[in-house]
């Protein structure tokens, strides 16, 4: 059993090229894999091992400016859902475009998951998930707005184009760890709106802590590793990945006519050339190769 820990924190880092080494070496020395970014903003990622490993790595990350008061997440994986480890820079750590926001400086309220479903059910209340489209697709809270966005950078276009059917309402966000909501809450009060909220811990703590019984939610949670997606109780959903678009289908979805392994699936079919698909034949022969062989395949 690994235990699988989603991060991230807002600080400034004035340089955060000097940050990767020691970070990378840390988690390749405890036996930790998963993606963890940095930029001058924060840190930002999941990463999964054994218990040690990960106190290992939260350890150093806690050690870091500004970092003691890291908050993450945590949950569990039958198999080792990460093939490496990559400690990366980047401008953000989550990719808004919007240079003139900084959830340093304010968010939205916090709430709580034992408090979200008085919230949401709220009249005045406008509920709108802040994921992509692809992620929405497998599950949400009911009744909540889904912008249809192809990414976190497309949010702001979409509030400029929607504002108006928000006019007297509080507006209540969420996302999958939490992450997103501290740049769209703030991007919201810097747009003029008074009341903005959003899910403590995101998606992830709620079904967490929330019984089943008494959840608004609805579906599956989709996750950035190989386990594709959760559920209640953040236990591992019935989701693969398509190779190809890298969006998630179910077992029974590899039984459509388009689906071909590692080349396409019914969401992507009409997407790639026929260069691309046999470029992504050829990648899937050498995964197949490598699985034959015991070894972790790279692109798998």
């Amino acid at each position: 059993m690994y235990i699988v820990a989603a991060l991230y924190k807002f600080t400034p880092f004035p340089d955060p090229a000097a940050l990767k080494a020691p970070l990378a070496e840390v988690g390749c020395a405890n036996g930790v894999r998963g993606t963890l970014l940095l930029a001058h903003e924060g840190i930002n990622g999941t990463i999964a091992g054994p218990r040690a490993g990960i106190d290992a790595v939260l350890a150093h990350i806690r050690s870091l400016p500004g970092c003691a008061d890291l908050d993450w997440k945590e949950s569990t994986a039958t198999d080792m859902p990460f093939a490496r480890l990559k400690v990366r820079l980047k401008r953000e750590i989550v990719t808004m475009g919007q240079p003139q926001v900084d959830p340093t400086a304010s968010v939205g309220h916090y709430v709580e998951p034992k408090d979200w479903n008085a919230l949401i059910a709220a009249p005045d209340v406008a509920v709108i998930d802040t994921r992509n489209d692809y992620e929405v697709a497998i599950g949400s809270f009911d009744g909540a707005i889904d912008p249809q966005t192809k990414s976190f950078g497309e949010f702001p276009e979409w509030w400029a184009r929607n504002k108006h059917r928000f006019h007297n309402k509080r507006i209540a966000m969420f996302c999958t760890g939490g992450i997103r909501c501290e740049k769209s809450t703030n991007y919201l009060l810097g747009e003029g709106v008074d009341e903005v909220y959003h899910l403590k811990g995101g998606i992830l703590k709620y079904l967490e802590e929330v019984p089943q019984d008494d959840s608004l939610w609805h579906g599956d949670c989709f996750v950035f590793d190989q386990r594709v997606s959760v559920g209640h109780g953040l236990r591992e959903g019935p989701h693969e990945l398509c190779h190809a678009c890298r969006r998630p289908i179910l077992p029974q979805d590899k039984g459509r006519p388009e689906y071909e392994a590692g080349v396409q699936c019914h969401h992507c079919v009409g997407d790639y050339s026929e260069a691309d698909r046999d470029r992504f034949r050829e990648r899937q022969k050498q995964i197949l190769l490598a699985r034959a062989r015991g070894e972790d395949h790279l692109g798998d």
